[in-house]
């Protein structure tokens, strides 16, 4: 599969004066103000005040403007050196940094599984990771695998907070008013099932920006638990 990190870059002619860069940065601002619906190269190039011609000599296709977009976001990931966080607090820190991303972001969850991940930055996140769970003392395959549960978890979570904002965003609502029409629905719907009845309650009155910090906060707290104790194996 050829990918832009495997395509020889032409030399621009010498007047042109737009930049990779630039062209990046103005489709970023254009996808997190209006989602992929909203990029197109003609639009862009617009945006850029450039030709169609000029836009195609720093990026070919729009798959592979997709592939930088998404590799410029794996570099604003924080990786901590673990010598001093040390691991775990480490863990917690990248964790939330890469969460946040997406939640800036939140096109990202449409395109990223639909493509390899083998940019530049996407590299120097993976061998920071590395080095990162390396230091609790997973080694091999499992120093792989340790690094790939924490980021499943946090990338799953999050994409289905963004799919949740997403939802109340097309309905026109904050996300406390759909959160709370949705709670009275199932508080009819489980008056025979009182446990979940009960659950409902728990979440009534709750501000569900909270309540998703709180989750994801323990979902991760717990992952590293699970993969601390399978250490002292």
């Amino acid at each position: 599969m050829e990918s832009i990190w495997s395509k020889s870059r032409a030399a621009a002619p010498a007047r042109e004066t737009l930049t990779r860069e630039q062209i990046v940065q103005t489709a970023m601002t254009t996808l997190d103000a209006e989602g992929l619906a909203g990029l197109s190269m003609r639009k862009l190039a617009a945006k850029l005040d450039a030709g169609a011609t000029s836009l195609y000599w720093h990026v070919p296709t729009k798959d592979d403007l997709i592939d930088l977009l998404i590799d410029e976001i794996w570099g604003e990931i924080d990786v901590p050196d673990p010598e001093l966080a040390g691991w775990r607090s480490g863990a917690m820190l990248f964790g939330h940094s890469l969460r946040a991303a997406v939640l800036r972001h939140p096109w990202l969850p449409e395109v990223m599984y639909t493509r390899p991940s083998v940019g530049p930055k996407a590299m120097t996140l993976g061998a920071r990771g590395l080095v990162l769970f390396g230091a609790a003392g997973f080694s091999g395959r499992d120093v792989d695998f340790a690094m790939g549960s924490v980021m499943s978890y946090v990338l799953g979570t999050a994409s289905s907070e963004v799919a949740t904002r997403e939802m109340a965003r097309r309905a026109g609502q904050s996300l406390n008013q759909m959160a709370g029409e949705l709670l009275q629905q199932a508080e009819v719907l489980t008056a025979d099932l009182p446990d979940m009845q009960e659950s409902v309650r728990r979440r009534a009155d709750r501000d569900i920006n909270t309540t998703f910090n709180e989750s994801f906060v323990f979902g991760l707290d717990t992952l590293l638990d699970g993969l601390e104790a399978r250490l002292k194996k």
